[in-house]
């Protein structure tokens, strides 16, 4: 009745509450993916819950025909303390990046833009072209022109493709499905100096860092880049779809009336959610708790894992085990035990638990996963 267009693992899940997910044969489990990257206040959040009920009551859907308090609002929440001034909501994480890349084209009036191996902005035909990895191309026919993807965190590689018609560097700070690979600090200088003195626009893609995943509301607050557009969208709904781009001041003209829209986004339910999620998430107690979890994960981690075997890499609750090998099998031996996790490339185990997450939980999961992968192995 499906396309087979996902590897669906043989588990129907029907129902969680924070970091537990129930199967419709009772067996429990820890979700460590949160839909990936998505659930960032846990299953069946109260407070989400009752933001759901008492919207449904009102509205559900009007269109961006009308004025919405609403969104000015949740977009002031997002800016807040930021060199960002303009919002735009849509759906999804890849439609909030094909609003980036009209943005930067329209605004510059180049066509290049520049990304980076190993990355992910989705699979719309835009974002697919700007995705690093060729498994996602493939079979599609020839891509988006304009679209040049050098290595990571290769400044001279970087510099070898710059000409007068590059109108955007677009990058994700922490690659997430690539790897768990985070820009260095030299190589975001190296970006920020182009940008600054060529007029090039920074575009970040902060569909699965932002939020707070990575300790902070947005990951690019850690590494000295200054993005002039961003893009969200996952743990800003917290389970309830909804993307959303930011951009500077300068960038507001060249939007205007009938030169991108949506249908549904913005609607006034996602809108409840996610300023509900925003609410929760930027409080600096609830980032300085995400924070002390992710130490205890990695210190845990590093205790328990020998590093000749295994690199544990990531930020916040965005944490990678490289294996050092192909890691399917440990994936469904996780399963079988009461832990979902996630790949990130090939090696790597991704852990995307709730920001909620209990630190017995955290000890729950590394216990799991040491018994996995400390297997005794002659690969």
């Amino acid at each position: 009745m499906l396309f087979n267009n996902y590897a669906r693992r043989p588990v129907h899940l029907v129902k969680g509450e924070g970091t537990v997910v129930e199967d419709a044969d009772g067996k429990n489990y820890l979700d460590f993916t949160s839909g990936i990257a998505v659930v960032s206040l846990g299953h069946a959040h109260p407070a989400i819950v009752n933001a759901i009920q008492v919207q449904s009551e009102k509205l559900w859907h009007v269109s961006n025909l009308f004025e919405s308090p609403e969104q000015e609002k949740l977009a002031a929440s997002l800016m807040k303390d930021t060199h960002f001034s303009h919002a735009f909501f849509c759906n999804s994480g890849a439609e909030a990046n094909e609003a980036a890349i009209k943005l930067a084209r329209k605004h510059t009036g180049k066509s290049t833009i520049i990304t980076f191996g190993q990355s992910f902005h989705g699979r719309t035909f835009g974002a697919m072209a700007a995705t690093g990895q060729e498994k996602i191309k493939q079979g599609f026919g020839p891509m988006l022109e304009t679209f040049k993807t050098v290595p990571f965190n290769d400044p001279a590689a970087l510099e070898a493709v710059m000409d007068d018609d590059v109108a955007a560097i677009m990058l994700e700070v922490i690659q997430g499905e690539g790897g768990i690979h985070a820009v260095t600090p030299e190589f975001a200088a190296v970006i920020s100096d182009n940008c600054n003195s060529k007029g090039i626009l920074c575009i970040v893609d902060e569909v699965q860092t932002g939020i707070g995943r990575t300790g902070t509301r947005y990951a690019y607050e850690q590494n000295g880049l200054k993005p002039d557009i961003m893009t969200l969208a996952k743990g800003l709904g917290g389970g309830f779809p909804i993307g959303a781009m930011l951009g500077t001041g300068e960038l507001f003209d060249t939007f205007g009336p009938g030169t991108h829209g949506t249908t549904f986004g913005g609607n006034p339910l996602a809108v409840a959610v996610a300023q509900t999620v925003v609410d929760f998430v930027f409080e600096e107690g609830f980032l300085k708790e995400v924070n002390e979890k992710s130490a205890a994960l990695i210190r845990k981690l590093k205790e328990s894992l020998p590093p000749d075997r295994f690199d544990i890499r990531g930020q916040g609750l965005l944490i990678g085990i490289d294996c050092k090998r192909d890691v399917a099998s440990f994936i469904r031996q996780a399963e079988e035990a009461g832990l979902l996790v996630v790949q990130a490339g090939t090696d790597v185990i991704r852990l995307l638990p709730p920001l909620t997450v209990t630190e017995e939980e955290i000890d729950q999961a590394v216990d799991v996963l040491t018994s996995i992968l400390l297997v005794p192995t002659t690969i």
